[in-house]
């Protein structure tokens, strides 16, 4: 039988297979709220039968937002919005969705990839401030941050637990707080963003101190039986930077304050990285901290082929998978990946007429998951 489907358990919620959809970002909300761009997508998403749909990052508010388009749930609209697309994928499919929670820090008030990806200056139309660690910015040229002051920090914390609560009342299945790709949390991780002489920079405890409040927070304002993790860049690939040791040292914190899992991606802080690109080239990180911690992780990065997810899961490097832009290019990657491994995969009954005569009893009904 497929590794790969098998269910997991993770905390309190069982997924039905370990194929995971990681969050991408949109660039299409209004003020911070969902549109019908995001019914469309999260909806298409959630009737590929994978295990689990994490929802793109959410802003804790507007400041934290990456871009002016970004979706955020620091709003009674914002909250209403996403209630609108979360009732009718509830509707038609068991897939459980988890938000991933987040706050931009510097890499805030940027356009969208197609439109240049670059910062809109403060000030302007579609700008805004933003605030770090550190006033440092990621690229040069760009303007640099507020660092930010005790009041600063006591704002972001009841940020998150706002927006904690209002996911605990849409009914999300789990949290996701983003510590990756060089947004605030990881700006107060790694050496090379956070230049602090508090006692929230400086030695690698002080460095993690913020973010692991930050975690305490969501985990403590967040239904019990509900599952909150994290997902980290577990290098900057670039020298005197955040590391592996680094985030071993953090999965194990936050697996002694009740995470349910760590979701290892890398990079996305420093300009200058070097990322070594190539198939599966973060498993290895993945699998180090399942090794170091015991803790349940997910894998990420050019993960594409079924065969080499089965790999990855069967050999125990991972306990689950997730696909980002694989997904957007074959929304349906889970269902070709049943096919392919031998195994059966949940679909909606209006697509079951589909199924091809050469793979037979390829769908299933929610087993797993049901609402």
């Amino acid at each position: 039988m497929s590794k790969l489907f098998e269910p997991l358990t993770i905390g309190s919620l069982e997924i039905a297979n370990r194929i995971v959809i990681a969050p991408m970002c949109q660039y299409s909300a209004e003020d911070g709220c969902a549109t019908d761009w995001h019914m469309i997508h999260l909806g298409n998403l959630a009737m590929s039968g994978a295990g689990l749909l994490i929802i793109e990052a959410t802003a804790v508010s507007p400041e934290g937002r990456i871009s002016p388009d970004d979706l955020g749930l620091y709003s009674d609209d914002n909250e209403a919005a996403l209630a609108r697309v979360l009732s009718a994928i509830r509707k038609y499919a068991p897939t459980p969705v988890v938000t991933q929670l987040a706050h931009a820090g510097r890499k805030g008030s940027s356009e969208p990839p197609w439109a240049g990806g670059l910062q809109i200056a403060p000030g302007s139309p579609r700008g805004y401030a933003t605030v770090a660690p550190s006033a440092l910015p990621h690229s040069q040229g760009e303007h640099a941050p507020i660092a930010l002051d005790a009041a600063g920090l006591a704002k972001v914390k009841e940020d998150f637990i706002a927006a904690t609560h209002r996911a605990a009342r849409l009914g999300f299945d789990g949290i996701e707080i983003h510590m990756a790709h060089g947004y605030l949390m990881h700006q107060f991780l790694s050496p090379l963003s956070n230049r602090r002489d508090d006692s929230y920079g400086g030695s690698l405890e002080n460095r993690m101190r913020f973010p692991l409040e930050i975690f305490d927070a969501v985990r403590a304002a967040f239904p019990a039986n509900r599952p909150v993790w994290a997902r980290v860049s577990a290098t900057d690939w670039a020298e005197g930077g955040w590391d592996l040791p680094d985030t071993i040292a953090l999965a194990k914190a936050m697996r002694d304050r009740g995470a349910a899992l760590i979701h290892v991606s890398t990079g996305g802080l420093a300009a200058h990285q070097k990322i070594p690109l190539g198939p599966g080239y973060q498993v290895k990180h993945a699998e180090a901290v399942k090794a170091a911690t015991g803790m349940t992780t997910i894998a990420v990065g050019l993960i594409t082929e079924p065969a080499q997810a089965e790999e990855i899961i069967a050999s125990g490097k991972a306990d689950a998978v997730a696909l980002a832009r694989g997904m957007l290019y074959d929304p349906r990657w889970p269902w070709h990946a049943a096919a392919e491994l031998g195994a059966k995969v949940w679909a909606p009954p209006q697509y079951w007429r589909c199924q091809p005569s050469k793979v037979k009893d390829l769908f299933e009904e929610a087993l797993h998951g049901q609402r």
